[in-house]
């Protein structure tokens, strides 16, 4: 093999190599990342995906689902049709007809991990007057669902399981922490909650006559749970 041969040889192999380490750049979107693998459970209007969507400038790392059936979504939202069908064309999964009290079990999702799995405001509709015992229970009950779920569905290496929580009575009844602490879950960290932290998302009632309608936030906190190890223990 003659010199030059031999020079380009070595030049191609080098470009060849530069390519494959050349990565997109990481994009953040205040605690999640393009480079997350996210599970996002109860969606409304799928704006909250959305916005994590196009701050990545891609969906394909998102899976997003929620417990509605597909009409469901074109009747109760005036932009879910047109949110998913954007998440998608970005590479984005999204799944109709998942409770989060059972989505472990879920066909496709029993089959992956995630680094964050996140949950706003869950609430399981305005069965009963907000702070009725009857209306706290059942909001505990889907609480308890959701994280033992979530819990099989983590990564166990620097996975975490959000959720997104109003502040306050009655909403401190549903005992959020008592609840992750149960089933081997710790608290890591509890930060305040922004809507203008996630341009585009709009927090829906999803419920009732009014269900695209939004409700009021007031002081909210997204909870930050991770397994509990050896290492947490104190």
């Amino acid at each position: 093999m003659g010199k030059q041969e031999e020079y380009e040889e070595t030049e191609s192999e080098e470009e060849s190599s530069d390519e494959e380490e050349e990565e997109e750049p990481e994009k953040w979107r205040r605690h999640y990342s393009s480079k997350h693998r996210i599970l996002l459970v109860g969606e409304g209007d799928f704006s909250f995906s959305l916005s994590l969507a196009r701050a990545f400038g891609s969906a394909r790392n998102l899976v997003s689902t929620t417990v509605d059936t597909q009409d469901n979504i074109a009747k109760r939202y005036s932009n879910g049709v047109g949110n998913v069908r954007e998440l998608e064309e970005k590479g984005g999964l999204v799944f109709y007809g998942v409770d989060a009290k059972e989505m472990s079990k879920h066909f496709f999702l029993r089959t992956q991990r995630f680094d964050r799995i996140v949950y706003n405001f869950p609430h399981v509709g305005f069965l009963y007057r907000e702070d009725s015992y009857c209306q706290i229970q059942l909001n505990k009950r889907l609480i308890k669902g959701y994280l033992s779920n979530a819990k099989v569905l983590l990564r166990e290496e620097k996975g975490e399981i959000h959720v997104a929580h109003k502040e306050g009575d009655p909403y401190d009844k549903w005992d959020l922490v008592k609840k992750a602490e149960k089933i081997g879950l710790v608290l890591h960290e509890m930060v305040p909650f922004s809507r203008e932290d996630y341009p585009g998302y709009d927090n829906k009632r999803a419920h009732g006559d009014c269900s695209d309608a939004p409700f009021r936030l007031g002081d909210c906190s997204t909870y930050k749970f991770k397994p509990k190890r050896s290492s947490n223990l104190a």
